[in-house]
């Protein structure tokens, strides 16, 4: 019964004290502010914001990173254009033999040229140094000239020479290659007898040399002219130049 008179009472007592705030007749003073309380939860993401302006570029003070992997190959440029021809290398090395060729078919020594002559000498006329050996003896492919007493080659290789030149007193004569000479032989007559002046050589002759027998004025030039022995020039070749 005590009990549900104070519950009574109190309430009584609280609505009037509602009624007497509501009507401003008594007011308390504001108390402090209290401690702020536990941080929330987190908001929902806002909307993407609008591009903002690009940044001004400033002087680079960080330090340099590693370098990187290296990218993709990009696509092929125009090609350039061409550039001036360098400078010649160096020889190469040999290559290696080639393969042995196929046996050539056999020569007929019949077909080749053999060029050779004999001449004497009878009434030549005088041609300065050369001696004229105007009787011709034998003349193959007609290389021996009687008129100029000059052998000249038209087969290239190997020839020989010789001459047997009858004199009655000093004698030097040389066989004569393009007007130089090659070899000398002199025989010195002190008893004025008729004497043989002999003399050959091998000579190598290419095409248009010419070869002679030529006197040396100075040393005797005492060349016998007569019936009874002969003066003789003769040639011919031994073999052809190869290649």
């Amino acid at each position: 019964m005590q009990l549900r008179l104070w519950l009574v009472t109190s309430t009584l007592a609280a609505v009037l004290g509602m009624a007497l705030l509501e009507d401003g007749m008594c007011r308390a003073p504001d108390g402090k502010d209290g401690f702020p309380g536990v941080p929330g939860l987190d908001g929902r993401p806002g909307q993407k914001g609008d591009v903002g302006e690009p940044g001004k570029s400033a002087q680079r003070t960080g330090i340099r990173g590693l370098k990187g992997d290296a990218g993709e190959p990009g696509t092929p440029g125009i090609p350039g254009n061409q550039g001036y021809h360098g400078p010649h290398g160096l020889p190469g090395l040999p290559g290696q033999p080639g393969p042995k060729g196929y046996k050539g078919k056999g020569g007929n020594i019949l077909e080749q040229p053999r060029p050779a002559f004999s001449a004497s000498r009878r009434s030549p006329l005088s041609i300065g140094r050369t001696v004229v050996f105007d009787n011709i003896i034998t003349n193959q492919e007609s290389s021996y000239s009687p008129q100029t007493g000059e052998f000249t080659c038209r087969v290239p290789g190997i020839y020989y020479f010789a001459y047997q030149v009858v004199s009655s007193g000093d004698l030097c004569l040389s066989i004569t290659k393009n007007r130089e000479p090659v070899v000398s032989f002199c025989d010195y007559n002190s008893r004025d007898i008729l004497q043989v002046n002999s003399g050959s050589s091998v000579l190598s002759l290419a095409v248009g040399d010419r070869v002679s027998v030529s006197t040396n004025p100075t040393r005797g030039s005492m060349i016998y002219s007569g019936s009874e022995a002969d003066s003789v020039f003769s040639g011919f070749m031994l073999f052809p130049e190869l290649g």
